[in-house]
């Protein structure tokens, strides 16, 4: 790969971001991360897949909350684990690489770095200290705020989300050790945000929930992250915390980027450069990347 680029929320139920998707153009030497929540479908999956490996050399995917949905009318009634397990398969009749594979080498510009797509959904402890996690979605009820996953996105065969996520944390984190032994810096690929202090939604703040772990806060330090990239929270932005960088890489839902849109930019210009990434003067803050 000469360069890496990233999106994630292509949400490609949405007839709109379908058509967007496309129009995108050929990076016959770059490689594409997919950061989750392609879809709902595994139509969604396979749409997505067909068309970005024939663009790009090589596409690296790890699943949203939406992949792992079990929809009323999914004749399949896969859940869980099986849910993931079913989108896994997909991706490798594509020859698409997923947190089950190794991680491979990048050796193109801003390399050499160890590419790593992981999976570690989320356990509720985004939530201040005052909210046990018992109360956790009873608070989040008092301002209107539930995720449509409480209905859709089963933990099976473990008894909780939480379960599911733990197990995931403890999987995780050998393989990330093995990685850093290797001496070379990681990029860290996640659908979910490592941090929650890089968590702002204030249409709904209590949404924070469903967003990650705890458990995460500190691997970008651990395991010698160069880059961090994550979707999810559609709201795009770049932070540097402790000289590592953050990258949230959304689309979004039609409506969360038409400001883009308005402002003469398509899909293309949506695609974030991970490696070798622009170039910054020391520790900035936040940046918000609204239109691109």
């Amino acid at each position: 790969m000469r360069r890496l680029l990233a999106i994630g929320d292509l949400h490609l139920s949405h007839k709109y971001n379908k058509e967007a998707f496309y129009a995108l153009e050929p990076h016959e030497e770059d490689g594409l991360i997919i950061c989750g929540d392609v879809g709902e479908k595994a139509e969604h999956l396979r749409t997505a897949f067909e068309l970005t490996t024939q663009l790009f050399k090589t596409v690296i995917w790890v699943p949203g909350n939406h992949e792992l949905y079990t929809l009323p009318n999914d004749e399949s009634g896969l859940r869980g684990e099986m849910k993931y397990q079913e989108c896994v398969s997909i991706a490798n009749e594509y020859g698409v690489i997923t947190p089950q594979d190794e991680f491979i080498r990048y050796d193109g510009e801003g390399g050499p770095c160890l590419i790593c797509p992981i999976f570690t959904l989320y356990d509720y402890s985004f939530r201040p200290d005052h909210v046990t996690r018992e109360n956790a979605l009873s608070w989040a009820e008092e301002q209107n705020v539930m995720a449509t996953d409480e209905a859709l996105l089963h933990p099976d065969p473990y008894e909780t989300r939480d379960k599911w996520c733990e197990e995931l944390i403890a999987s995780t984190i050998p393989r990330l050790e093995a990685a850093a032994a290797q001496g070379i810096p990681l990029v860290i690929i996640n659908h979910w945000p490592l941090r929650q202090d890089l968590i702002t939604i204030p249409a709904v703040p209590r949404f924070t929930l469903w967003c990650g772990t705890k458990a995460t806060h500190d691997w970008h330090k651990r395991f010698n992250a160069k880059v961090v990239v994550t979707g999810h929270l559609h709201v795009r932005r770049t932070d540097h915390i402790d000289g590592v960088r953050f990258e949230e890489v959304s689309l979004g839902y039609p409506n969360q980027w038409q400001d883009a849109r308005n402002a003469g930019r398509e899909i293309n210009t949506m695609l974030r450069e991970i490696l070798p990434g622009p170039e910054y003067k020391g520790d900035e803050a936040t940046i918000w990347r609204q239109i691109g």
